[in-house]
């Protein structure tokens, strides 16, 4: 019996032991994937030693003797913060998701191959192999060179593991198909040209009048006084489409905004300047918050770069070298998105009796076919059809289901141009006078970008900046164009003076909220709602002078609009004569907008309006058509003007006998919004509070399995702002609780008196490492609106080091 359990006890300390070695293995194994911030590393082509000291928040700053060195560095040291994410944006922007996370992501990839990001960016490649490598591709093989050093000698980041993806090394290519992806983003034709031709073909040119489709010369910002007045502008019929081409273009949108990968995407922005005559210190102060898809890791990656000759503190997207948004003690600069239309989605005509031709113009065209191969992860290769008419691609031919009988071709800037934009930004990234910053935003051709910029010198400065490409007269591209004639037609484009711009105006602030801009050049585009504007010039004409970092930062976390108190002043004498939550009501006429975190108006308000919305909209399109359609900013613009007409068709429900009228469709949608919000938090309205009902939470791609969602994810927050006010903290228009998809993805301000004490913030922290301290260290800090000093001086960099790492050249084997 003593034997039996002397030998129990001795495989007990065997398996204990076991387990023991079995953790600390793993633990070493884990350790050896964190990024490494101190010692020495040897690093192939290097001419001289790199030293990098990093900051309390994991910041790089980087000093080498030469560009090719500080480059070369900048790619290891990004890579190894970033590795993942740069493999998931290259796999996403090249159709090749399914290889790795399996056939879910399939029409995703099926999609992005009908784009020709690809074939785009395997033609630039090429042209530039060509051809002597000016300084940015000299820069840019230097940074993919980093990249690959790093992948090639450093363990393989978890996610790889768990997903089984192998090396390779990273290319030009590469680089190129993320750019179009970035500009694939912003593009909102794929959503609001199907919904708004959906609703002039099959509804009726009479329901348009909502949609403000009107341009403003004067612009969104001083065009307020009308903004509620019936749209002017003239519809014409368009091509005819069955049922089927109606349910495949809705897919399209659908999966355009729902790729299910965790990357972000594009949203919008706020972006302002204003020049030392208004400012405490003197000097130009520029403020900006690109609004983006949160993520984990988050979209920015920060890096404060030092050469010879060159100075910058930037903000970094993968794959790509040169910043974004950045500054120095000389200059600096923001982006919104300047919403242009740079994508025209063109109707083809067929016939049986053409069978693979398209007619254009009177003659029949041949569609151009090709097939492309996508490996599926888990099963064999799926095998695709590819085809181009004389507009572009077909982009309807990979949809799930029926694909419809019309192709739908895509006509786009991006593809259409030779839009030098990695060339445009490593120009912008030295751009310290107005000159040369105008030079350099000219080579931004798509998507299109308003480019906010300032210098010490005391200029300030916005250009609108994109290739605008030339429409016959009176088309209107926010509807399917007809491929059969000639408003198809682009005769080219239209000159870089053009654009909408502005520098160094007489009013002393330039204002940019990817409204619609002032120009006597008409722009087409899917702007955003003028209220974000309007909040940001008002705080900005308060006051004459006096503006310092402080105060722009509250601006930049203003929490109200007008927008909620413009949409609900028509409706409140309904809302204030329901028998049922008559205070409630009454809470909704006093509100000013806010969106606190214990505010309840705006929780009643966003319930309402969704409510609305379904009430008016759900028996009119099928669900797929009416989530595209709500999830476009020409739905923005519409319902202030729907709820102040109450004669609109829209108020009458299709296939009732009786006639609704809108003060029934708003009593039954009160009555609705009540019934929810008591379902969803409790009997008692007091605890219907913003933060209860409003929370982001930072997603990761392998957050999509639920088990893993807690360890990759960051978050839930409770959440202040909104969808469009200031601290654009988004959510999507639906049921409560809401998730924010979307903020501010860095909140900067710069006081160009002190460049070298701007402040900013990252949503969730430098690193995409889990385990790493830097993996969500600014999360909190973020949501709470605060924000960390972005050093910049030699002495501060110094002072706030934290750790240490050189780069010794090390010889090629």
């Amino acid at each position: 019996m003593a034997a039996r359990i002397l030998r129990l006890r001795s495989l007990l300390w065997l398996l204990l032991g076991l387990l023991v070695l079995a953790l600390l293995a793993a633990g070493l194994h884990w350790r050896a994937k964190l990024p490494k911030r101190d010692g020495e590393l040897p690093l192939q082509g290097l001419s001289q030693a790199v030293s990098v000291h990093y900051d309390a928040w994991g910041v790089p700053h980087i000093e080498a003797q030469n560009e090719a060195d500080l480059y070369r560095a900048l790619g290891y040291l990004h890579a190894q913060d970033r590795l993942f994410q740069m493999e998931m944006a290259r796999r996403l922007a090249r159709g090749e998701l399914a290889q790795v996370l399996g056939e879910k992501l399939l029409p995703t990839d099926k999609l992005f191959r009908s784009l020709r990001l690809l074939d785009f960016a395997e033609a630039r490649a090429k042209a530039e192999s060509t051809r002597a490598a000016s300084p940015a591709q000299q820069a840019l093989l230097a940074y993919l060179d980093g990249v690959n050093q790093y992948q090639a000698t450093r363990p393989a980041p978890l996610e790889f593991e768990l997903l089984g993806i192998p090396k390779r090394d990273f290319t030009p290519v590469d680089t190129y198909a993320v750019a179009g992806y970035l500009a694939y983003s912003f593009a909102s034709a794929f959503r609001t040209e199907p919904a708004l031709t959906y609703v002039r073909d099959q509804l009726g040119p009479e329901y348009l009048k909502i949609f403000d489709l009107d341009w403003k010369p004067e612009g969104a910002l001083a065009a307020r006084a009308r903004l509620t007045g019936a749209a002017a502008s003239a519809v014409t019929a368009g091509p005819r489409l069955l049922p089927a081409d109606w349910q495949a273009l809705a897919h399209i949108g659908q999966l355009s905004d729902s790729l299910g990968t965790g990357l972000a995407q594009m949203e919008g922005s706020n972006a302002w300047v204003i020049a030392g005559n208004r400012t405490r210190s003197g000097k130009p102060l520029l403020a900006g918050d690109p609004h983006i898809g949160f993520s984990t890791p988050a979209v920015w990656w920060e890096a404060h770069l030092k050469a010879p000759g060159f100075e910058l503190y930037g903000h970094l997207q993968v794959l790509n070298p040169f910043a974004l948004i950045g500054h120095n003690q000389r200059f600096g600069w923001s982006l919104t998105m300047f919403q242009n239309d740079d994508i025209d989605l063109v109707a083809e005509r067929t016939d049986a009796a053409h069978p693979g031709q398209v007619l254009v113009k009177g003659v029949w065209r041949p569609l151009e076919s090709s097939e492309a191969r996508i490996k599926v992860k888990g099963r064999a290769d799926e095998v695709i059809q590819l085809r181009r008419s004389p507009h572009g691609p077909i982009v309807n031919d990979v949809v799930p289901g029926d694909t419809g009988g019309t192709p739908i071709a895509l006509w786009w800037t991006f593809l259409e141009s030779e839009n030098p934009i990695i060339e445009a930004f490593y120009q912008l990234n030295r751009a310290d006078t107005l000159a040369a910053a105008r030079t350099a935003v000219q080579g931004i051709h798509s998507p299109g970008l308003n480019v906010v910029w300032a210098n010490a010198a005391g200029d300030i400065a916005w250009w609108a900046s994109a290739r605008l490409p030339q429409r016959p007269a009176g088309v209107n591209p926010s509807f399917i164009l007809d491929g059969s004639t000639a408003e198809a037609d682009k005769p080219g484009f239209l000159p870089f003076s053009a654009n909408p711009q502005e520098e160094n105006p007489a009013r002393g602030y330039i204002v940019s909220a990817n409204h619609q801009p002032a120009s006597a050049e008409p722009v087409p585009g899917y702007y955003n709602l003028p209220d974000r504007g309007w909040r940001l010039e008002e705080g900005l004409k308060a006051s004459a002078g006096g503006w310092d970092v402080a105060r722009a930062q509250a601006l930049q976390l203003a929490d109200d609009t007008g927008y909620g108190p413009r949409v609900l002043a028509p409706l409140l004498p309904i809302l204030l004569q329901q028998k049922e939550g008559a205070e409630l009501a009454a809470l909704l006429a006093g509100w000013k907008g806010s969106h606190g975190l214990e505010d309840r108006a705006p929780v009643l308000f966003h319930q309402f309006e969704h409510q609305l919305i379904h009430g008016v909209l759900a028996d009119k399109m099928s669900e797929a058509m009416l989530a595209n359609l709500t999830r476009t900013r020409a739905l923005d613009q519409a319902l202030p003007r729907l709820a102040a007409d109450p004669s609109s068709p829209w108020w009458d429900r299709k296939g009732t006998a009786q006639h609704e009228t809108r003060e029934q469709i708003v009593a039954e949608a009160w009555a609705a919004t009540l019934q929810h919000l008591r379902r969803s938090f409790g009997e008692d309205p007091a605890q219907w509070t913003w933060g209860r009902a409003h929370s982001v939470t930072h997603k990761h791609p392998l957050g999509e399995v639920k088990w893993l969602a807690p360890v990759f994810n960051v978050g839930p927050f409770p959440a202040p702002g909104a969808h469009e006010v200031p601290n654009n903290l988004a959510q999507r228009s639906g049921d409560a609780p809401w998730s924010v998809v979307y903020g501010p993805s860095t909140r900067r301000v710069i006081d160009f008196a002190a460049p070298g004490q701007s402040q900013g913030i990252n949503p969730v922290g430098q690193s995409g490492v889990l385990g790493d301290r830097h993996y969500s260290d600014q999360a909190r800090d973020y949501v709470a609106g605060r924000s960390r000093a972005q050093w910049l001086d030699a002495a501060d960099v110094q002072a706030q080091s934290r750790s240490r790492l050189v780069f010794t050249p090390s010889p090629k084997p």
